[in-house]
């Protein structure tokens, strides 16, 4: 009896700290969407309280501002079509080095490891240079090869140790039936790594949706903005419309937030399957 009262007593401890972890975690978010519908007085005198009256017109404003529809689209097909590619790419290259376990795919699995600790600002210039030199500046697809740069060395490193968790006889006895090596890939390996796809997916999607830098330095462009980009014009040198930036970031981080809330569970599925070997 003494045991169950104790195990209780400490589940009831740990759920309360959790509670007041997600409380503190929940605090900026509480910031954000309370101070978005208050003027820009209310929102100076008291950020912390509750607004007097509410000003959906901040909304209005933000939208037209920013010209928020332009915005999402720009964020919306480079967060897409850069993920599939990624995926895609990614998928063949684990695959490729787990099954031909050669000392070249090793060194190059190596290397995919080695770049993820290289720090973005340390190859700032240099990327700026290259892509003016090839024609890639100021332009989505340039954007979206330079995301597939940065992106597949970490969904390589994910994909890499959940491949070695599919069992090899599948790929066999499909073989044995006369399907190639392309068909084995795509009919049977590639579905059978739904889990981790999908956490590659959901992990790269918050990445770039919410990534200023690197489109700040590819995209200049005003039609060509993205969500983040967008935001920033309300923060001059001078000036700062936080009344109006408040609504423009809760606008563009909202996708993101459902988005990431209906898919979490995939993450925690294909992380877990993947560390069953590896």
């Amino acid at each position: 009896m003494d045991i169950t009262k104790n195990n209780r007593i400490g589940l009831a401890i740990t759920e309360i700290i959790m509670l007041l972890v997600a409380i503190l975690f929940l605090v900026p978010f509480y910031f954000l969407f309370v101070n978005s519908v208050k003027s820009f007085g209310d929102l100076l005198t008291n950020a912390a309280s509750l607004p007097k009256s509410i000003e959906w017109g901040n909304y209005a404003r933000a939208f037209e501002i920013t010209n928020f529809p332009s915005a999402f689209l720009n964020s919306f097909v480079i967060t897409i079509v850069s993920n599939v590619l990624l995926v895609l790419v990614s998928a063949m290259a684990a695959y490729r080095m787990v099954r031909q376990n050669t000392a070249f795919n090793r060194i190059l699995f190596v290397i995919f490891v080695a770049a993820m600790v290289v720090p973005f600002q340390s190859i700032m210039i240099p990327l700026v240079k290259v892509t003016s030199t090839v024609g890639l500046m100021n332009s989505i697809p340039g954007l979206i090869v330079c995301y597939l740069g940065f992106g597949v060395p970490m969904s390589v490193f994910l994909l890499h140790g959940f491949v070695k968790s599919i069992p090899l006889e599948i790929e066999e006895a499909a073989t044995v039936d006369g399907t190639n090596a392309y068909g084995v890939f795509f009919r049977i390996v590639l579905p059978l790594m739904k889990p981790m796809l999908v956490t590659v997916f959901i992990l790269n999607a918050l990445w770039i949706w919410n990534d200023y830098l690197l489109p700040s330095l590819i995209l200049q462009s005003p039609e060509l903005r993205t969500i983040p980009i967008a935001t920033f014009a309300f923060f001059g040198q001078y000036t700062k419309q936080w009344d109006l930036a408040l609504p423009a970031l809760v606008m563009g981080v909202l996708p993101i937030i459902v988005f990431f809330l209906m898919m979490q569970k995939y993450i925690i599925e294909g992380i877990t399957q993947g560390a069953v070997k590896g």
